[in-house]
């Protein structure tokens, strides 16, 4: 009988919080996967949007961009994170002829928000290959209110930085930050070692540092701040569930064990085109996109502990 109440009541939050969340056709066509269920291997896109009261399409770019691989069985997931400056061949859109340019700039060109999504999604299929079994856009201003009442999430740096935008210092340790600072900190990338590689991993640590603080809250005991984290989960997000139905995902991950994350950095390196600095792909990306398209990214990352963290 309890197990019925608990599934009964998780189905109720789930329809309940369903309607808070935008749903929307964010991947194009080409990059879209055909399925009817969640067998077998997943990938997802998840892209995170820096977009600031007021901004236009024409000044908005993808500030993050994830592909979620999660293999059959769904003990594990991997985060593949695309560099911001990779040099990619964008397709045309409206008001855009198509070119080469950095893969962060495909979201501005298609004008921001889903459609800026779509072309997003298509230059990438483009690149990898790879075809998506759903997408989601995250308002990383509306993620800084899901991280404050969630309590804030415990941070390391590794080295130290100090902001380009707020001038604030990181120093190096562990620290409890809220949503502004978090954020802040992760959006860094000159003066670190690493540069933007290390703005990637700092990020995915950041994501696992949520997902860790809200598995440890007690949330289920304080129905007041339940309500004020679902829906501001809800307020800060727009998916493409490809047809599934939001409810099934959240029953799906929801066997995912804590420790399950890994990151992992798409083999590449910097480089100076024409007086513009780009990333490029190391050998095609080292075999990477081959692996997730083929269901052999767990043997990919054993034989590349290089490109691979722990989270």
């Amino acid at each position: 009988m309890l197990a019925t109440l608990a599934v009964g009541g998780l189905h109720w939050l789930t329809d309940r919080y369903d309607r808070t969340v935008a749903k929307e056709q964010l991947l194009d066509p080409a990059a879209r996967q055909k399925r009817t269920d969640l067998s077998g291997a997943l990938n997802y896109l998840l892209v995170g949007s820096d977009r600031r009261p007021g901004a236009t399409g024409e000044d908005q770019r993808s500030d993050t961009i994830l592909i979620v691989h999660v293999p059959a069985g769904m003990r594990q997931a991997y985060l593949i994170s695309i560099p911001r400056d990779l040099l990619v061949a964008i397709p045309p859109a409206p008001g855009y002829g198509g070119g080469s340019d950095k893969i962060n700039a495909a979201y501005e060109h298609g004008g921001g928000g889903q459609a800026g999504a779509r072309l997003l999604s298509a230059a990438l299929t483009r690149l990898t290959g790879i075809r998506f079994d759903g997408s989601a856009l995250v308002d990383f201003s509306g993620f800084k209110r899901v991280i404050d009442l969630l309590g804030g999430i415990r941070m390391c740096v590794d080295t130290q930085v100090r902001s380009i935008h707020t001038k604030t210092l990181f120093t190096p340790g562990c620290h409890q930050m809220d949503g502004a600072r978090a954020l802040d900190y992760v959006r860094q990338r000159y003066d670190l070692p690493g540069g933007d590689y290390d703005r990637q991993r700092h990020q995915q640590q950041m994501l696992q540092a949520v997902l860790n603080k809200a598995g440890e809250t007690r949330l289920r005991s304080d129905p007041v701040r339940l309500d004020q984290v679902l829906r501001a989960v809800g307020g800060s997000l727009t998916v493409d569930t490809n047809g599934v139905p939001l409810e099934d995902l959240l029953f799906a991950f929801r066997s995912l064990p804590a420790d399950a994350l890994r990151g992992v950095q798409v083999p590449s390196y910097p480089q100076t085109i024409d007086e513009v600095s780009y990333v490029v792909l190391d050998n095609d990306g080292n075999g990477l996109f081959d692996a997730i398209r083929g269901t052999r990214l767990p043997a990919w990352a054993g034989a590349n502990p290089r490109w691979v963290t722990r989270l």
